[in-house]
């Protein structure tokens, strides 16, 4: 918890007037999700679609990043508290919960030592590829119920238990649907790496538990699919649904071989320098060249006896590799060597949606478990003979220690009490440079009295829009997206930051440009107000239309001046009221 608090300790200078300085439209973004979840209950709508963005078309929200799994249930918080104060509590949370439940795991059913416990739930909750996701995406650090899955797919073949097992697990992926998607999917991946890795060191065994696994893993996919089926079909069916992303997106973002070695810069021993040459896309390994070497050289002592140690091997090398993307890229430099996504379609369904590089996210969770792995391995080296506990081989996939109750000679005795300091130390130096930085934020203009007062309220009566100046896109229009989230969604804006269809269906980010939004942008681009047209003017009045549009609003802005004279060439002159200027085109549209 203080780990979570210190992580985001910029955000607390300003909680109301800071944001992400990495990703501020996806920390807005955020911002605006915990004001859905709280609009939606307190209104009663349907929280799979929205049309308090991009209207009059609106938003699917099963389709993009919703976060309802959280929005909903904190959404009395966020009434209360503002989606400022909710964002930032709720991603120190989030971060120290999915510690807590990877300590849960790693002490439950992997190692015998709590601090082994720690260290690795730690490194699960803090690694530099979470912290990097934590600069505005709050969903990629909501990874707690991804231990308690694991578990419960990994004891599925308990007997007797397969009905109750398989029924908490299809829960916990039904709730984990609502959370994130994507890493729902890449922990079902690793699962499946996991138990072929198990099938294939010990087909006995397997054989032995097929029948009760596969039952309880058939009563969890069905209550899974019970309590998602409408929540999916909208999401592939629904309103402003959209089918793959245009050209394939993120297909090309694979890891870069030197990110494994390189310090992430949000701790301790990074430097941001290094994001102009291999940190272009995301930080998602960046363990630093101390953990390589020291997971190179525990998995070297470790897998020989050790099941644990060889599953995770297994991880690491299938999916460092699965993550390479379509060609090998080396310091910041792509090379002409194929990776493995050149033999994958940019159109196969679901993994035309991925990024190569968010593979290693599994490879960091692999990390952290190798950690507790090798911790644990030296606190039972490191105990006297007599006091080891005795636990078969078949039980724990490790090698069954000695069965003399005599103490070892004097120089094997003398060797083992090295053991344990040496491990503890070289752990310590391992992770201390990946200890996290507090997250850097950037301080940002808050919304106008005009919008905060509730001076638009004259200006925009039921079924009718605000337009704000610039319109919200993912690349303009931050602050004025901002404006919805913090006065709780009570006016429609067009335009917004999400995915929806283009007029192939396609999915592309933010709503397709009208012509007045992409002259409004290009104007703000260049600086400059062009020559305008009397076809400009009418396509004005025709977009202010189609946005259902009652009143038009510029607020103080780097731009004002030349987007006022662009506005007012387009459709009149201003009023002043309060700190912003006010065009009333009720009359002007109908």
């Amino acid at each position: 918890m203080l780990l979570g608090i210190f992580v985001c300790l910029n955000y607390w200078g300003d909680v109301n007037g800071r944001v992400s300085s990495h990703l501020p439209t996806d920390h807005s973004w955020f911002e605006w999700l915990f004001t859905h979840g709280a609009y939606s209950v307190r209104h009663l709508e349907n929280p799979l679609f929205t049309a308090r963005q991009n209207a009059p078309d609106g938003v699917n929200m099963m389709a993009n990043t919703s976060l309802l799994g959280v929005t909903l249930p904190l959404a009395p918080l966020t009434m209360l508290l503002g989606p400022q104060v909710m964002y930032a509590l709720y991603l120190g949370a989030a971060l120290a919960a999915t510690a807590g439940t990877g300590y849960w795991m790693l002490s439950r059913h992997l190692v015998r030592s709590r601090a082994a416990a720690f260290v690795g739930g730690a490194f699960l909750g803090f690694a530099p590829g979470i912290i990097h996701h934590a600069n505005g995406q709050p969903n990629f650090v909501s990874n707690f119920l991804l231990p308690l899955i694991v578990v419960r797919v990994l004891t599925l073949a308990e007997p007797g238990r397969w009905r109750r097992n398989g029924l908490v697990l299809g829960a916990l992926v039904a709730y984990q649907i609502f959370i994130n998607e994507e890493m729902l999917l890449l922990t079902a991946l690793a699962c499946l790496v996991v138990v072929l890795a198990y099938a294939v060191q010990r087909p006995r065994a397997t054989r032995a538990a097929a029948g009760t696994f596969l039952a309880g893993l058939g009563v969890a996919g069905g209550l899974a699919l019970v309590l998602t089926a409408y929540p999916i079909w909208f999401q592939f069916n629904g309103p402003q649904s959209y089918r793959g992303l245009q050209g394939g997106v993120f297909h090309n973002w694979g890891e870069d071989l030197v990110a494994f070695v390189t310090f992430a810069r949000d701790t301790w021993a990074g430097d941001p320098a290094v994001e102009k040459t291999i940190g272009l896309t995301e930080q998602n390994t960046w363990f630093g060249w101390p953990l390589v070497l020291l997971s190179l050289v525990a998995l070297v002592l470790l897998v020989r006896r050790s099941l644990a140690a060889r599953i995770v091997a297994v991880l690491i090398v299938v999916f460092s590799v699965a993550a390479i993307g379509p060609w090998v890229r080396f310091n910041g430099v792509e090379t002409a060597v194929r990776g493995p996504w050149s033999y994958v379609s940019d159109d196969l369904p679901l993994v035309e949606m991925m990024m190569p590089t968010r593979l290693t996210l599994v490879v960091a969770a692999a990390v952290g478990v190798l950690l507790a792995l090798t911790w644990d391995a030296a606190y039972r080296q490191g105990r006297p003979a007599a006091d080891r506990p005795r636990v078969p081989a078949q039980r724990t996939g490790e090698a069954a220690p000695a069965t003399s109750d005599d103490e070892p000679a004097a120089p094997i005795a003398a060797l083992r009490r090295w053991v344990r300091p040496v491990g503890y130390v070289a752990v310590a130096l391992a992770v201390l440079p990946l200890f996290p930085r507090p997250l850097p934020a950037q301080q940002i203009d808050p919304p106008p009295h005009f919008i905060t007062a509730g001076g638009w309220r004259p200006y925009v009566p039921a079924g009718r829009t605000l337009v704000p100046v610039p319109i919200p896109s993912n690349v303009h229009g931050l602050p004025t997206l901002r404006w919805s989230a913090l006065t709780g969604q009570e006016f429609p804006i067009p335009g917004g930051y999400f995915i929806g269809p283009n007029e192939l269906g396609e999915g592309v980010f933010g709503a397709p440009n009208r012509p007045t939004s992409s002259l409004i942008y290009s104007t703000m681009d260049k600086d400059v107000v062009p020559a305008l047209t009397d076809e400009n003017r009418r396509q004005a009045v025709e977009d202010l239309r189609f946005w259902r549009a009652s009143v038009v609003v510029l607020g103080a802005h780097p731009r004002e001046a030349v987007l006022r004279d662009l506005v007012t060439g387009l459709i009149g002159p201003p009023q002043r009221v309060d700190d912003v200027w006010v065009w009333d085109v009720r009359a002007l549209v109908g």
